[in-house]
């Protein structure tokens, strides 16, 4: 089986990251879609709500498989007999960063990284920069499923 993972801290899930996964679930066989724990930062929407959004709006692939992970993507990798890692590029900058967490995850563990250009209709978007023009009063609802971006509007509006 061809197995790759999506790692992203997805808060919350956009069309940008739906597009990445759905690219690699058409590549794969299984795309595990990994939400980072990162115990440093708050994020908007719980670990249990971003696994739960992302399964809902990732169910009609058929073969993602959403979980958390805490500590070193190759460890998670190791630990489920992944060989590689899918991460989508918006810019050449993120190249740069990318490019070195790829070697280091190979220098580490063997892991491939499969870099795939984003859809140039999503070549702008980032999470943080969703939540914020939507707490500002800006319309995101274009850029998010319509489930997670009613999710956004009722967590903003509890704020």
């Amino acid at each position: 089986m061809r197995r790759a993972v999506c790692p992203g801290s997805f808060d919350p899930i956009t069309n940008g990251h739906l597009d990445i996964i759905g690219r690699a679930s058409k590549l794969y066989d299984v795309v595990h879609v990994a939400v980072m724990i990162n115990q440093s930062k708050k994020g908007l929407f719980t670990i249990d709500e971003r696994i739960q959004m992302i399964r809902e709006v990732t169910a009609d692939f058929g073969n993602v498989e959403v979980e958390s992970f805490h500590g070193l993507l190759v460890d998670f990798c190791k630990q489920r007999d992944i060989p590689a890692i899918v991460k989508g590029l918006r810019a050449v900058s993120d190249f740069d960063y990318e490019l070195q967490m790829a070697q280091m995850n190979n220098g580490l563990s063997g892991v491939e990284t499969l870099f795939v250009p984003t859809n140039p209709t999503y070549s702008f978007l980032s999470s943080s920069l969703v939540k914020e023009v939507a707490t500002w009063g800006g319309d995101v609802a274009h850029l998010l499923p319509p489930t997670v971006h009613e999710a956004l509007v009722e967590r903003l509006a509890q704020k």
